[in-house]
């Protein structure tokens, strides 16, 4: 996204850069601008872990927490308390006329997925991939990584990830928005880059399912992963045990299991 918006002019050399994030995209932004040497303003709620917030810091980043509606519970971050750190992102740019990376709009999110993530799997796995299932956020790890399978063969099944009770992009009213898997199912319908051609199916995965996975990942695998990490593999194991059995899937692991330690994740 960054390298985009240099090549094209958008942005400028020592030019502020604000953007809403949950935490990952603001880490791995933080790590950009520190290298490129841009000042980088990450505005997120106070709902996600702390842990995400110090990352930040600790690269560089100028971290601003926006408070969440009366309702929603620290470790829950809705709909309507992402709309609010949207609300000050923009005040923010309009303010310091300052570039917005927009992860959920810029196509080198897309592209990002799409020329590397998506043949890494292909690579590392020897093409001998039957499907592929991704908590979705922006939409960009699984529009990139979906296009770039079906690119490679059309066969390979490519299932969306939502969490329960608030699985918008399969058509269902969020009616739990204050799910605890941090990252996504936010009920932001319009995700542009996703194509509907690419999705073979939609799968909703509970609090509990996407906790128990998660622990059983560190316990058993020694993966020390996140909330929407296990609801991801949860994910694989259902379609293992049902239209997948014996084949092979592919999931990403979205983050660590550090940024999850002031959660009852760990309890």
């Amino acid at each position: 996204m960054i390298e985009d918006a240099e090549a094209s002019g958008e942005l400028e050399r020592g030019q502020t850069v604000v953007e809403l994030t949950s935490g990952n995209t603001g880490t791995g932004l933080a790590i950009v601008f520190g290298l490129k040497g841009y000042p980088f303003m990450a505005v997120m709620s106070k709902g996600n872990s702390m842990e995400r917030a110090r990352m930040m810091r600790a690269l560089g980043a100028e971290v601003v927490l926006v408070g969440q509606l009366p309702d929603s519970k620290v470790g829950e971050v809705s709909g309507g308390d992402l709309e609010l750190v949207e609300k000050e992102a923009r005040r923010i740019v309009s303010e310091r006329g300052a570039f917005r990376a927009d992860q959920f709009r810029r196509r080198g999110n897309f592209r990002a997925h799409y020329l590397y993530t998506g043949p890494e799997f292909i690579r590392q796995s020897g093409g001998e991939i039957d499907a592929f299932c991704d908590f979705v956020g922006t939409g960009g790890s699984f529009a990139g990584c979906a296009a770039a399978f079906k690119d490679h063969n059309p066969a390979i099944k490519c299932f969306i990830v939502e969490p329960e009770g608030a699985a918008v992009l399969a058509g269902e009213e969020a009616v739990y928005p204050n799910h605890r898997i941090q990252g996504g199912g936010y009920a932001m319908a319009d995700l542009s880059m996703i194509k509907q051609e690419h999705i073979d199916g939609y799968l909703q995965i509970s609090d509990d399912e996407a906790t128990e996975v998660t622990r059983r990942l560190a316990r058993e695998e020694g993966i020390f992963a996140g909330f929407s990490s296990g609801a991801n593999v949860a994910a694989a194991l259902r379609l293992l045990g049902s239209t997948c059995k014996g084949k092979t899937i592919t999931v990403i692991m979205c983050d660590s299991g550090l940024k999850y330690l002031s959660t009852d994740l760990w309890n």
